[in-house]
């Protein structure tokens, strides 16, 4: 193989342009050339293919930094439709035509469901990125678990999981972690603390927001800012049990931090913050306040009366209040533990490629005895038995919902992950460039403004690799 295509898809993560580092370093060992491909799988769809060499020479350009946050290439939620073969068929003759051999895109699920039309035309491969961490299977077999329920009168189709009897192991877990979670529990757990202080010092009962849609693990990783209850999407809410820990804790301490994730459920299971009839180009449904709604519930349980009796507020909407992490999770530059492990998996997803694998996944692997390593997938494992990929969720094994916190083995799943997860050049980096003075006299450069410069086009007159061979 001469030549790859790389792309980035879905939602930013700071370890994306870690990964494409990794994947450019490990090119130019086997001296193959790199083409990144600008703004995902909305490239696919532009007659002219943007995209920019990154490694001329079998050296990576300058502006490929893996300490940056972002994608250098862009990223975008644009997908390929499965069932339009004629687009399937445009895009690989315009790959073709670049001189494109194999092409690795760097995602998560929805990124893995767009590219399985696109390897029946060209060998793929799936380097992971998500901070929800939400791309992989808790045991093998878990795809096998899905069922499908055809569309009634009431409802349109949709999938189910069946109850599993598999006994949930870490060892058996594939795909560990995926790049850019440990960085976003990192925003995470600094929020909590920072909010901590408030809700002690004007005794006050805060909720804060993180994300994870279906997906527990940025809440279940907050424990490390030890706040007092935590509540995921996989456990249904239990208002009753909830309030009466809010009760005793503020009773003890006059304060109280929860943590929810945005699509915590009722004890119905629906999604307790309102949702919206708006999608992503993904397919999402936007999910609006889960932390509201959980505010507005907790206002008329608690009552004024509550906070009154104890003269900390005239009423219960003032006591208790809401915060959302938001966006800053998925930005800023990236812990040592996403560096790393991005880089290394954006290199073994061009070992696949040059081994001749299609339709795989570069994973993280871990083993309580020897640690983690990365490895090949085949991505068909992943699906279930109508084609379909479906994000992980959390294993109700990590959670104890009687403590509203990380069971036992929750906590060992944690661990590995974080103990070493921040390198000493982490906080070097904070305190040299945080408030370096240049950053009052200069304006901030876009790496978008350098990048921009290197864009090639297909029909800008270059030869193709065929041409040149």
């Amino acid at each position: 193989m001469r030549r790859i295509g790389i792309l980035t898809a879905g939602g930013d993560t700071p370890a994306l342009n870690a990964a494409i580092h990794g994947a450019v370093a490990r090119a130019n060992q086997l001296r193959i050339e790199v083409y990144g491909l600008i703004k995902g799988f909305n490239c696919l769809f532009n007659p002219r293919v943007p995209h920019v060499h990154l490694n001329p020479l079998y050296q990576a350009i300058p502006e490929l930094d893996p300490t940056k946050g972002g994608s250098l290439i862009g990223a975008s939620r644009d997908y390929v439709d499965p069932d339009d073969g004629p687009q399937l068929d445009l895009i690989a003759d315009r790959l073709t035509k670049l001189g494109i051999e194999g092409l690795i895109a760097i995602g998560g699920d929805g990124t893995l469901n767009g590219l399985q039309p696109l390897a029946e035309r060209l060998p793929t491969v799936l380097a992971p990125k998500t901070i929800d961490n939400d791309l992989g299977l808790n045991y093998p077999s878990e795809p096998d678990e899905w069922v499908r329920v055809d569309a009634s009168d009431t409802s349109p189709a949709h999938y189910e999981r069946q109850a599993s009897n598999v006994r949930f192991d870490l060892d058996q877990v594939v795909n560990y972690a995926t790049p850019g979670y440990a960085t976003a529990v990192l925003v995470t757990v600094q929020g909590v603390e920072r909010i901590r202080t408030t809700a002690e010092s004007h005794r006050r009962i805060a909720i804060i927001e993180v994300m994870g849609r279906h997906s527990g693990y940025i809440a279940l990783g907050t424990a490390y800012g030890q706040p007092d209850i935590i509540l995921v999407p996989e456990h249904p809410l239990d208002i009753e049990r909830l309030v009466e820990r809010v009760k005793h804790l503020y009773d003890l301490q006059k304060n109280v931090v929860i943590v929810c994730g945005e699509g915590i459920v009722d004890e119905h299971g629906r999604v307790l913050g309102a949702q919206s009839s708006s999608v992503d180009p993904a397919g999402n449904l936007a999910l609006t306040g889960a932390a509201d709604a959980l505010r507005e519930r907790m206002i008329t349980l608690l009552g004024d009366q509550y906070f009154q009796r104890y003269r900390r507020g005239s009423s219960a909407r003032e006591a208790i209040f809401t915060r959302k992490i938001g966006h800053t999770q998925r930005g800023g530059r990236p812990v040592r533990f996403d560096r790393f492990y991005a880089a290394l998996l954006g290199a073994k997803a061009v070992d696949l490629l040059a081994e001749g694998r299609n339709n795989a996944v570069s994973v993280l692997q871990y083993q309580r005895e020897a640690g983690f390593h990365v490895a090949g997938y085949d991505a068909n494992r992943f699906r279930d038995r109508w084609g379909l990929i479906h994000p992980r969720s959390m294993h109700p094994a990590l959670y104890d919902p009687a403590a509203m916190k990380p069971s036992r083995i929750g906590i060992e799943y944690l661990m590995p992950i974080f103990t070493d997860a921040v390198g000493n050049d982490d906080a070097e980096h904070m305190r040299y460039s945080v408030f370096n003075p240049g950053n009052l006299a200069q304006p901030y450069r876009s790496i978008n403004t350098d990048v921009h410069k290197r864009i090639r086009y297909a029909d800008s007159g270059q030869a193709t690799l065929q041409e040149t061979r």
